[in-house]
């Protein structure tokens, strides 16, 4: 189903001039959630968590869509592991060119999480293929029962990533990890923050390290952005102006950082970042609402869109919608 931007009577709106079109790909599954999108080999990817609901239910399973224009998908796997919930999966091309995806992998009691670890599958060469989820074992210096490493950023031939620990009974902590191959990791830094959740790395054009930080705390908690030079050991973290939920961010061509996360009101939310003032300026909210956000970011310069994966329970049950966005537009709001 294709869903036109809506535009308010009054004036020409943000949506008007940015969005294309937003498309539902796939709402085959009871709860579709958790979306990450990537261009990888002149095709797209578009991967995701189905399941019975946000918790189990049913444990998640790991869907990946492929395609040749963005707009025909055809499923390309279906990730899964006995008595294991997968979850959040994240899209990212290694130096020898394959599709790496990470994920969560939990293990639950009815609704109560007993354990959190991390996975990781590969493509083959042409993306057509992907290994078996296996375990992310963590540094033993850092591991505990409850490690999700949430997205990996490539960066100089190294993976990079953040992992949000949550063992029962002691508070939250963020490791800052890498690796020269997504399996074996080495600890860098505890990373100081309050209540830290899910957490975005990025690079900067001068080598400096963003990390875009949810936090959980005592509502209302509002992300936080940090920034360190090499070796990545000290950091420093400011405040944003607004909550974050399922946080990514991508770089547009003219240097501006276009960011993505879940905007007040349950929706999916765009917004320009400015990371030297640590300031977040919303330019709109997608078809959207409820259970909705996590959204893969996609930037093409030379077809002037940028390409938006993320899921919704506005048309009746959660499902995954892709929007197309004017690039010219954005760089020029």
């Amino acid at each position: 189903a294709l869903l036109n931007a809506q535009a308010t009577p009054t004036a020409e709106t943000a949506e008007q001039q940015l969005v294309i079109a937003v498309e539902r790909i796939w709402d085959r599954a009871e709860h579709s959630a958790f979306t990450d999108l990537i261009a990888f080999r002149g095709r797209y990817y578009c991967t995701f968590r189905e399941g019975s609901g946000h918790i189990p239910g049913l444990n998640g399973l790991i869907r990946v869509l492929e395609s040749d224009d963005a707009q025909q998908w055809r499923s390309v796997a279906l990730l899964d592991e006995p008595h294991v919930d997968l979850r959040d999966p994240k899209l990212s091309i290694t130096p020898d060119q394959r599709l790496c995806i990470n994920l969560g992998g939990s293990y639950y009691h009815g609704k109560t999480r007993l354990k959190m670890e991390s996975r990781v599958s590969f493509s083959d060469p042409e993306g057509r293929n992907f290994s078996p989820p296996q375990p992310i074992p963590m540094p033993p210096g850092i591991h505990t029962d409850m490690d999700w490493l949430w997205r990996i950023t490539w960066h100089d031939g190294l993976a990079w990533a953040a992992v949000q620990q949550v063992p029962t009974g002691q508070p939250r902590t963020l490791q800052l990890v890498r690796s020269r191959d997504a399996q074996t990791w080495e600890a860098v830094h505890t990373m100081q923050v309050p209540h830290p959740s899910e957490t975005t790395l990025r690079f900067l054009h001068d080598g400096r390290m963003l990390a875009l930080i949810r936090r959980s705390g005592p509502s209302p908690s509002v992300g936080w952005l940090g920034l360190s030079k090499p070796p990545f050991t000290d950091w420093q973290y400011r405040e944003l102006n607004l909550p974050l939920g399922g946080p990514n961010l991508v770089q547009l061509p003219n240097g501006r950082w276009l960011a993505a996360t879940r905007g007040a009101g349950e929706k999916m939310r765009l917004g320009l970042l400015d990371v030297d003032k640590a300031q977040f300026t919303p330019l709109l909210d997608l078809p959207s609402g409820g259970d909705c956000s996590y959204a893969g970011l996609v930037v093409e310069p030379d077809q002037n869109r940028v390409l938006v994966s993320y899921y919704s329970s506005h048309e009746a049950k959660s499902a995954i919608y892709l929007a197309t966005l004017r690039l010219n537009a954005l760089e020029g709001w």
